[in-house]
């Protein structure tokens, strides 16, 4: 590993702005390390390595920029965001050939500040799981045990910064999916409330759900990325009309967590998680008392229900926004078919995989007339008890806190043909995204017996994310540094 790939984004840009680092410098220690990493953890779907030295040297020829917080700094883009001119599949058979025309917007701001985007990543098949295992096109590899997965749905992100791929990179949350894959490969990965970012050229799963955040090496960075991503967008009728902090400097210093209170759900560090897990998580809590924070008990009594009602909800709507893939308007289109319901079902059976099809046909039977009451109206419900399970939680605190997931990362298969199983394993995530909340994943060490990451969450108020980033930040100081991954 290069000098240049070991250091962190703000490192890597304060050594760009001062001319210690050229921008085609860091582009090409980036790519070095792609080539030497990505044939083992195979975390990129598109890589366009010719117009990223391009833009370098363009950079380099005008000098750096000020205006521009992320001037000359390499990244990767999941690949369920459209990147202008570059093939935006979501990892699926179906978009195979298309290639957006325009930017999302989250994609426009980075490049308006200067960030040089080096591709796509992997990710589950329209962000449908949490292995990356789902991909139609390639598994991914967890960079510290290349027979483990590195979570999911945006696995591909985390691995390329896990790895030292990039400085950073964009993932999507829907029910945990940058948190869950943060926490396996050891990185920082923020989950911003719902409508701070916009959703404009994400093409959607659950649209009441999903949210572009940043998965990235420390707080610091991670406060840098969502400072350049935030804000409201007209095209995105989701997004919030809320003034965007500079999160990096709100978060400048955090020397202490003097009069903050840490919420401890019991709901999440009980028998359920695994022994080195709940160790390392209180080993991390002990830092945030040492620090000088208040450790509180409170209680999420709607927890046990999340899995179920997420599933409902994230379906119904899956199977909403995956109709318009029918052969027609863009997409695969079987050739095959010689009526107009064989197009539709030649194009989707052979375009989706085996999970998307499967959501699509749970979420259509939750939406039918006859089960809706039943079901979907019923999750609705449940969602609104789940969110008030987090407000009266606030009143006692100022953040809560719980592990990540119920185990470090897995092997490659071993849930592969036990989807509900698969589901069962984002209990502590999922109740975020129904509750529309910001949330963060640090690591807070290595598992003793599995030598593997393990994070821990930091759930906040609504567009409070900096008070969940500067506890990251003032753990993250005291903790043990986390070491290179070990499996490349």
């Amino acid at each position: 590993m290069s000098a240049i790939t070991s250091l962190s984004l703000t490192a890597v840009r304060d050594k760009l702005a001062q001319k210690e680092i050229k921008a085609e410098e860091a582009t090409r220690a980036c790519l070095d390390r792609i080539a030497a990493t990505e044939p083992k953890i195979r975390a990129i779907l598109h890589l366009d390595d010719a117009w990223a030295l391009a833009q370098a040297k363009a950079m380099d020829a005008a000098g750096p920029d000020p205006q521009k917080r992320l001037w000359g700094v390499p990244v990767l883009v999941k690949d369920a965001i459209c990147v202008k001119d570059a093939p935006t599949t979501c990892a699926s058979k179906i978009l195979e050939n298309f290639v957006p025309f325009y930017d999302a917007t989250s994609v426009e701001k980075l490049k308006a500040a200067g960030a040089i985007i080096l591709g796509k990543t992997n990710l589950d098949e329209f962000a449908m799981g949490s292995s990356t295992e789902n991909s139609a096109y390639q598994v991914t590899a967890n960079p510290w045990d290349l027979t483990k997965v590195p979570g999911g749905s945006s696995g591909g992100s985390a691995a390329a910064v896990s790895a030292r791929q990039c400085f950073a990179a964009l993932g999507t949350d829907t029910g945990g999916s940058i948190r869950q894959p943060a926490a396996f490969c050891g990185t920082v990965g923020l989950k911003p409330t719902y409508g701070r970012v916009s959703r404009y050229g994400l093409v959607a799963y659950g649209s009441s759900l999903d949210q572009i955040g940043p998965l990235a090496r420390t707080a610091d960075d991670a406060a840098a990325m969502l400072t350049v991503i935030a804000g409201h967008d007209a095209r995105d009728s989701t997004s919030a009309p809320r003034d965007v902090p500079d999160f990096e400097a709100a978060i400048a210093g955090a020397p202490d967590l003097s009069g903050l209170t840490i919420g401890t759900p019991e709901e999440y560090w009980d028998e359920g998680v695994d022994d080195e897990v709940r160790l390392a998580c209180r080993q991390a809590l002990d830092a945030a008392g040492s620090l000088g924070a208040t450790i509180v008990p409170v209680s999420l009594p709607h927890t046990p229900y999340a899995v179920a009602t997420y599933y409902i909800v994230a379906m119904a709507e899956a199977s909403s926004n995956l109709s318009r893939f029918d052969g027609v308007r863009y997409g695969f289109r079987d050739p095959s078919a010689q009526s107009l319901e064989d197009l539709y079902a030649l194009s989707r059976t052979k375009g989706f995989g085996p999970e998307v099809q499967r959501r699509i046909v749970i979420g259509t039977y939750v939406l039918s007339a006859g089960y809706y009451d039943a079901y979907y109206r019923k999750a609705a419900q449940v969602r609104r008890l789940i969110r008030q399970d987090f407000l009266d939680a606030f009143k006692q605190c100022d953040i809560l806190c719980g592990p990540t997931s119920p185990f470090v990362a897995y092997p490659i298969g071993q849930m592969a043909g036990d989807p509900l199983q698969m589901y069962l394993s984002d209990i502590f995530t999922i109740s975020l995204n129904l509750a529309g909340l910001p949330g963060l994943s640090m690591p807070v060490g290595v598992g003793r017996g599995s030598g593997m990451p393990i994070g821990m969450q930091l759930f906040g108020r609504a567009f409070d994310e900096v008070t969940i980033l500067r506890a990251a930040k003032a753990m993250g100081r005291v903790l043990p540094d986390m070491p290179e991954p070990t499996g490349i």
